[in-house]
């Protein structure tokens, strides 16, 4: 067990000790947001340990902005927005050490009634769906997830005071791996860096990227689900670490014109006893598997794009010439594409490039895998690997909206086979809210545009 772990007993002694007064139950909501409650850690030994503990069902069924919503099938006000259970998943017990005394554990969400049945929607249970998939089938799944922020020297409450616009970002030029250039927010870095490896977290390394006091830290790679829970962890860590320095940082995909937030997920298969599954013997080091596998990347891509790009704003990205892909099309090591397959041997996996910082992970590792099924149950034949730029291609494009996207993905036989009419709806629906909203708004380019000179 990594330090900063905790078994149930090490958490018993230390709350003993009075070194631990507050357990954080969470659940992770349809934004890949941590929602939840702080519970006294005697209670949470006591209580919720056996018993689990309760939520309302609207924390699957609202907005980005926790607005009641119609079109949701498991909590609305005819159902009369009941209960749903938060079940503790004790592997994922670890100390918060930017929250002093403080620890966390991640939950399954299950009904209420019948009681112990998981609640199909949950993201983790979606992901979990798709890994038990894979273990029919003797496999799992090793994932890496790459995010991007942007990091600025406001606080959160005075970059919403000035409607998020007029920001003074942490670093003034593009400081893509400039060692000089992150050197200037590295107190801030060091900071999140080592307080997600408290939290037993496996850290690897912080580099600068292209857009101002943009940046990236990374995590080795894990067990798919030990991923998407760390994934969702330091968003929420890193962002109250940077407010207790009195900064502000964002996961948003395309926060302004420059380059945008990326989350690129790196995704390979193992047997059950680890030994890796995509690398074999044809002319490029791939096994037959490996081969279904991009194949079913490239077939269900633009179904699943909904997936990887949940949100108005994730569309912005998708520009010629940003590294974020247009083109659903693979490639060796090319980054303009939407596929790019790297490494060799063990370390043979692929990339995908198409997801944002504001994806939810369990989603999208769950559409990866499932895509990566449907290719290799169908034994579906590979195209020939794309050379070049592929932004100048005629390859099928990545849909360009979130309107497109959710048609596709409602519509898909795929995501139904996959996921269940259930999970399709729900998450249809959310795509419906999210449209609807933004097609109400007016936005600051509209005022700009037509106040005066319309």
């Amino acid at each position: 067990m990594r330090d900063g772990l905790l078994s149930l007993a090490q958490l018993r002694e230390r709350v003993e000790a009075a070194e631990i007064d507050t357990v954080l139950v969470a659940m992770t909501d349809m934004q890949g947001r941590l929602q939840g409650k702080r519970c006294a850690a005697r209670y949470f030994l006591d209580e919720v340990v056996s018993h689990a503990t309760e939520a309302c069902g609207y924390l699957l069924a609202v907005d980005v902005d926790m607005a009641t919503v119609d079109g949701y099938a498991m909590s609305s006000w005819d159902t009369g927005y009941g209960d749903c259970v938060l079940r503790p998943d004790l592997s994922t017990l670890r100390v918060t050490p930017w929250w002093p005394g403080t620890a966390l554990v991640l939950c399954d969400v299950e009904q209420t009634v019948p009681q112990g049945r998981p609640v199909t929607v949950s993201p983790r249970q979606i992901l979990r769906a798709q890994l038990d998939r894979l273990a029919e089938r003797g496999l799992r799944a090793l994932v890496g997830t790459e995010l991007e922020f942007l990091l600025f020297e406001d606080t959160y409450e005075a970059a919403g005071d000035a409607g998020y616009r007029g920001l003074t970002p942490a670093n003034r030029y593009n400081v893509d791996y400039s060692l000089l250039g992150t050197g200037r927010v590295e107190p801030l870095l060091r900071r999140i860096r080592n307080e997600m490896d408290g939290a037993g977290m496996y850290v690897e390394s912080a580099k600068g990227e292209c857009n101002l006091g943009q940046h990236e830290i990374t995590f080795r790679y894990a067990e798919a689900m030990a991923t998407c829970d760390n994934h969702s962890i330091y968003k929420t860590g890193a962002k109250q670490i940077a407010a207790q320095d009195g900064r502000s940082l964002t996961f948003m995909a395309k926060y302004d014109e420059r380059e945008g937030n990326s989350c690129h997920i790196h995704l390979s298969f193992r047997t059950e006893s680890g030994a890796p599954v995509f690398a074999g013997d044809d002319e490029n080091g791939w096994s037959e598997t490996m081969r279904h596998f991009v194949a079913g990347q490239a077939d269900c891509l633009r179904e699943f794009t909904y997936l990887f790009a949940p949100n108005i704003n994730s569309y912005k990205r998708f520009q010629p010439g940003s590294f974020a892909p247009t083109a659903v099309a693979w490639g060796r090591d090319n980054r303009t594409c939407a596929l790019r397959v790297v490494g060799e041997g063990p370390g043979l996996r692929v990339e995908n490039r198409v997801p944002g910082g504001d994806v939810n992970p369990y989603l999208a590792v769950a559409a990866v895998i499932a895509a990566g099924l449907h290719g290799i149950d169908r034994r579906l034949p590979l195209e020939p690997e794309f050379r070049g730029n592929a932004y100048r291609s005629e390859r099928p494009r990545v849909p360009h909206t979130l309107r497109e996207a959710a048609e596709l993905f409602g519509e898909s036989r795929v995501a139904q086979a996959a996921f269940g009419a259930d999970v399709v709806a729900h998450y249809r629906n959310a795509a419906r809210v999210e449209i609807d909203a933004f097609d109400a708004a007016v936005t600051d380019w509209e005022r700009a545009r037509g106040f005066e000179r319309l």
